[in-house]
């Protein structure tokens, strides 16, 4: 672990998730106080954007500057509309078998989203989950599936390659992005462990080597990502190699994002633990901030 100094930039959340660098301000979801909220980079100025009753996550833009906005529970993509109106831009209910969670949008307004797989709250058996792909115009489909919990997504400044974190499957996936926003085949971009047996509890599970959560690309091509079972926040080369691991104990950390003017504010989203029983009734989530020499580039 590297001694990195940290500092503390907001407190008083939930859970906080989705964390994006937009129009110089940090946004992000708080779970359980179902409100997406910005910031400016010191933590000022908080302004609460929208509330999603069924509790929001990944967050993103269309070209029109629209946000979209991850609605978990019901399995739907709010949008919100130039009168502040949340509408439904994309309804994933029979796509997603577990709750959706992160999302990215690349320059031409097409967002890929995961889910859960499975039921994770309440330590169901895991399962693979399906990414979704909605177009422009709120038309979804399956991008790939056969994945072990997809989170943490993200697109190469040349919107060729998506890569996507697989929290409970020790690994980082890669995929090519045709013209028509296709998607070739899953590859390793980097494995930390052995896949989990299907069919089987969390909780029966030992722990993981890694468990990408939400994370961030650079503009050397390397990951900064939540290590959701590890209490660090890491950046790894392609093929796995990890460079450079901060400590975020006792907290745990559950997602991370690359901002401020120059980009190379490393965001981070800490809490002591990311089940709703214990996040919901008090407000001990953090957000944490520090300085890395790398800036961010693609998307988000």
């Amino acid at each position: 672990m590297t001694d990195t100094p940290l500092r503390t930039i907001a407190t008083g959340f939930t859970f906080l998730e989705g964390p994006r660098w937009h129009e110089g301000r940090l946004w992000f979801s708080d779970f359980y106080t179902h409100r997406v909220l910005s910031i400016d980079a010191d933590g000022g100025d908080a302004t609460t954007e929208c509330e999603v009753p069924e509790q929001p996550s990944g967050l993103g833009w269309l070209p029109d500057g629209r946000l979209l906005v991850v609605s978990m529970k019901d399995r739907r993509v709010l949008r919100r509309e130039p009168d502040g109106r949340l509408v439904m831009h994309a309804d994933l209910s029979g796509i997603a078998t577990g709750l959706c969670n992160d999302m990215v949008v690349d320059a031409q307004g097409r967002a890929w989203v995961g889910n859960f797989g499975f039921d994770l709250m309440n330590d169901g058996p895991i399962a693979t989950a399906a990414l979704a792909c909605v177009q422009p115009d709120g038309n979804a489909s399956v991008a790939a599936d056969g994945l072990y919990f997809p989170n943490g997504s993200m697109i190469t400044p040349d919107g060729r390659t998506l890569i996507v974190g697989e929290s409970f499957g020790n690994r980082i996936s890669a995929f090519d992005i045709g013209a028509d926003g296709r998607l070739g085949p899953r590859r390793d971009w980097a494995v930390f462990g052995e896949l989990p047996p299907l069919g089987v509890a969390p909780s029966a599970l030992g722990r993981r080597a890694v468990a990408p959560d939400g994370a961030a690309l650079d503009a050397e091509g390397c990951v900064w990502c939540a290590d959701a079972a590890g209490r660090r926040v890491i950046r790894v080369a392609p093929g796995g190699r990890i460079l450079a691991s901060i400590s975020t104990d006792p907290m745990g950390v559950f997602a991370c994002m690359l901002g401020g003017d120059d980009r190379r504010t490393l965001f981070i989203c800490v809490a002591p633990d990311s089940h709703p029983s214990g996040r919901a009734p008090v407000r001990e989530a953090q957000l944490w901030a520090t300085t890395v020499e790398v800036p961010g580039a693609g998307w988000p």
